[in-house]
């Protein structure tokens, strides 16, 4: 008989390693399961920014024709590479029926509701595990350049203020003097002093050694390659490179990737691989004091004691893996108009990765439609590392059968069916 594991996840990204820690701190057994190292992925190379300002859906009034006036620049923030892919098309479909009023203050209430929850969860597992993540509250920055942006930021900062999450604006003279290391001439900005920041790696790191610490077990380089149902619709057995497993109860957290495994299970998971970029160097002289987000280039900038990353930009090309030269500059130049210094006098890593998109920018996070034993845990977008530790929560409640700690019905799969 193959082994048999009490919880198998799934994937040893910031999800699934937040699932494994969650459930053994709860009582139950883990094995991790991942086709490469631990967070190899999307995991590896985003900001770091936890961002209960970031709350806004990305499909919202009038984003459709920002969208095609980018689609003329090779080097703009959102790319879609053409190609014929019907499901693509169809997410972009969908994607454009919530550019309205109605649904963008849906998704905010549901979106900000999850971000805020995991920030306050976040910290506290931080601090109660220990974790060595360069973990810093020290808010984040919008930054523009231009004026005629303004209205705009102060319409967010309303939006935002509605749910309680607080968005200081500051001109800019206040600007300056808040961020130094920004050249002269920034119209304004708005400042979220309940956001934070951390090092993604070294979350994903640290995760683990918990993981294991606790007696968890995590199996690199193990693909996953199928699945074997049983009469009840259950998951019998989960063959893999290494062999087959079997498991009391199954956690698919595998990102970009979950659409792709899920089909043999027969389902349709609506995720897109939004492809982002990001540059890596030693940290520059003059260092932004807080994490930036310069908002008419849409690139993140984040400071770490240990290094400095500008990331960003949204590329739906499938699961294309070349390194996009032209984007990768668009960041740079970008960070040179707002920064006196844009890059670290050495370049440590430029990268790409897959993040997992749906079409109303929520996460799935639930029982799989007719498999019992299979959970859900995929699909948050840019906000896996600000959504994990809601997620894990809202996870172990749901194998527990406790309270949820949030309501399920805003991220449960049955939306799409």
């Amino acid at each position: 008989m193959p082994p048999r594991d009490d919880v198998l996840i799934l994937g040893a990204g910031v999800i699934g390693l937040f699932c494994a820690l969650e459930l053994l701190r709860s009582g139950r057994q883990v094995t991790v399961l991942d086709r490469g190292a631990v967070g190899a992925g999307a995991s590896h190379g985003n900001c770091g920014t936890i961002t209960p300002s970031h709350a806004n859906p990305l499909a919202m009034p009038g984003v459709i024709g920002k969208a095609l006036g980018w689609m003329l620049q090779a080097d703009a923030p959102f790319y879609v590479k053409p190609r014929i892919d019907p499901a693509l098309w169809r997410w972009l479909l969908r994607f454009a029926r919530r550019c309205n009023a109605r649904d963008y203050a849906a998704g905010l209430a549901r979106k900000g509701a999850w971000l805020k929850a995991s920030r306050v969860l976040l910290a506290q597992t931080i601090a109660e595990e220990g974790l060595a993540c360069e973990f810093d509250a020290s808010g984040l920055l919008y930054v523009y350049r231009d004026a005629a942006s303004l209205p705009a930021a102060h319409a967010l900062a309303a939006d935002l203020g509605g749910l309680g999450i607080e968005a200081v604006p500051l001109d800019g003279p206040a600007l300056a003097r808040e961020e130094p290391a920004l050249r002269p001439g920034m119209a304004g900005g708005l400042l979220f002093p309940g956001d934070a920041v951390l090092r993604p790696d070294r979350l994903v790191s640290e995760l683990a050694r918990r993981v294991r610490e606790l007696g968890g077990r995590i199996e690199e380089h193990s693909e996953v390659v199928g699945f074997v149902r049983d009469r009840a619709g259950n998951i019998a057995s989960v063959a893999t490179s290494t062999g087959a497993r079997t498991a009391r109860d199954v956690v698919l957290a595998l990102g970009a990737w979950s659409p792709t495994l899920a089909r043999g299970l027969g389902l349709r998971l609506p995720v897109q691989p939004g492809k982002g970029y990001s540059i890596t160097y030693s940290r520059p002289a003059l260092a932004p004091r807080r994490p930036l987000v310069l908002r008419e280039r849409s690139v993140c900038v984040t400071a770490w004691s240990s290094g400095f990353r500008l990331g960003s930009t949204m590329e739906f090309s499938g699961y294309d893996s070349s390194l996009n030269r032209v984007r990768l500059d668009a960041l740079v130049r970008g960070a040179g108009e707002y920064l006196r210094e844009p890059v670290g006098p050495q370049l440590q890593e430029e990268w790409y990765g897959w993040r997992p998109m749906t079409w109303d920018d929520l996460p799935i996070v639930g029982r799989a439609p007719g498999l019992p034993n299979l959970m859900l845990a995929t699909g948050h977008g840019m906000m896996g590392v600000s959504m994990s530790a809601i997620t894990a929560r809202l996870v172990g409640d749901l194998l527990l059968r406790r309270e949820p700690v949030i309501d399920p019905s805003t991220c449960a799969p049955e939306r799409f069916a």
